[in-house]
């Protein structure tokens, strides 16, 4: 009998991390629905740039106040989750606090993550406030309203829970030590040092010792499957982030943020044009890959490539893009955040699709018009704000340029003065409606 709470901590253990595999698995699948890309260029510079921004959260500190409490939450997350270790091998083979063999280091330990767990609910609360309450114009955006707000107060709530149930579970393991309860008691001193759940004690004065270990134990339980559920709740979470940043930062663009990339297709057929001793009749030799492209540009999901869908699960629909957006501030409809929420909602579509019947069936869907308007995309200035305020490396710009381009080359669908521009172009060489030879008469009339 004393082997069940081992064998059912196990089951628990297990399970949780199995489920939070088959979602991994499942999110590399539908990542893996978009086209390649070769990404694998200077490893050694996509390896700093990860560290800068994804490690040492460089980019999250140019808004102070929520930088520096994303930091002390980002630092609970990471640090404390140390603690964690101690529990599953306590939960294992039954022992209680094995770490403390540790010595003066561990006391160190246990104190740090106290003093992390309260600044971590500190933070929460405060951005909570902020999310609630202090009406801060990124987080009033249309695309936040039902689930996405929902989702982002149930992380909020669930940071509160998980962190007041390790200081109650230190509070009350605290009260059994000084009451010298086995198994909690060690004759080689205090097994920890517990500077903030101390300022619990009061409550927990005058309970009788089976008391304060149904609450060690209950608080201990709950932490540790709350720590499960929350794993695997990342899933259907935009704190998926917390996992993603970091490839999705290594995976980022290198190149100068204004240069566009070029559909080979198009720059093989301009040098075609511009050789004079080339055959333009002559057909391309086998497999020198020079095929015509099914589709020039993206309409859906599966046309954009594998950085862009990992971007799209990044995002942590923290608004400094929209924010930042010029368009967005004048009025207008675009919002860079909504274009990757809305690819992330239709690739998990695809994904469901995927998931029922085996391989996509088509249902009548796509990503232009179904979730991202014309007028969204043609309202982009292409200023690349939104790439530089992002947080963790995603570019919405990459997919609004590639959506434009399907526009243009698949449906001659661009706007009025654009296409006006475009074939002055190609007949004059300029933008304007006048030929070579007429452009500097202007000039000889103000003469």
């Amino acid at each position: 009998m004393d082997f069940i709470p081992q064998i059912l901590f196990t089951i628990a253990l297990v399970a949780g991390i199995a489920f939070f595999v088959k979602n991994i698995l499942l999110i590399y699948r539908n990542i893996n629905l978009g086209r390649k890309i070769d990404r694998k260029d200077n490893p050694g510079e996509r390896f700093a740039k990860m560290a800068r921004i994804a490690f040492g959260q460089s980019k999250m500190v140019r808004r102070p106040v929520s930088g520096i409490l994303h930091v002390i939450v980002y630092l609970g997350f990471i640090i404390i989750n140390i603690e964690v270790l101690e529990i599953i091998i306590d939960g294992i083979f039954g022992t209680h606090r094995v770490l403390f063999a540790m010595g003066d280091l561990y006391g160190i330990l246990i104190a740090a993550f106290e003093i992390l767990a309260f600044l971590v609910l500190l933070g929460v609360i405060i951005f909570w406030t902020r999310r609630n309450i202090s009406n801060i114009y990124r987080f009033l955006g249309r695309e936040l309203k039902g689930w996405p707000k929902n989702d982002a107060n149930y992380i909020l709530y669930f940071e509160m829970i998980l962190m007041a149930l390790f200081l109650t579970m230190n509070a009350a393991d605290h009260q059994l030590q000084i009451n010298e309860v086995e198994p909690y008691y060690n004759e080689a001193g205090l097994m920890g040092s517990f500077p903030i759940s101390q300022f619990l004690l009061p409550i927990f004065d005058g309970m009788s010792s089976s008391t304060l270990v149904i609450i060690e134990r209950a608080a201990w339980w709950l932490h540790i499957l709350g720590i499960l559920f929350f794993l695997n709740y990342l899933y259907y979470s935009k704190h998926l982030h917390i996992l993603l940043a970091f490839p999705n930062v290594y995976f980022s663009k290198l190149q100068p943020k204004g240069e566009f990339d070029n559909l080979q297709s198009v720059t093989d057929e301009v040098k075609l044009m511009m050789d004079p001793d080339a055959d333009p009749f002559a057909a391309p030799a086998e497999g020198d890959g020079t095929a015509e492209p099914e589709k020039f540009g993206a309409s859906d999901v599966m046309d954009l490539n594998r950085v862009q869908l990992l971007n799209a699960y990044t995002c942590t629909e923290c608004g400094r893009c929209t924010s930042e957006c010029p368009a967005n501030k004048t009025g207008k409809k675009l919002s860079p955040r909504k274009i990757m929420m809305d690819t992330r909602d239709r690739l998990e579509e695809v994904g469901e699709n995927i998931n029922k019947n085996g391989s996509f069936q088509e249902d009548g869907k796509q990503l232009l018009d179904d979730y991202i308007l014309r007028e969204e995309l043609w309202a982009c200035t292409t200023c690349n704000a939104c790439v530089e305020a992002c947080p963790v490396g995603i570019d919405p710009l990459s997919i609004i340029m590639d959506m434009r381009r399907y526009l243009v080359m698949e449906q001659s669908a661009a706007p009025n003065e654009l296409a006006v521009s475009l074939t002055n172009i190609e007949n004059n060489g300029a933008p304007w409606p006048y030929n070579q030879m007429d452009r500097l008469n202007w000039a000889k009339e103000n003469n």
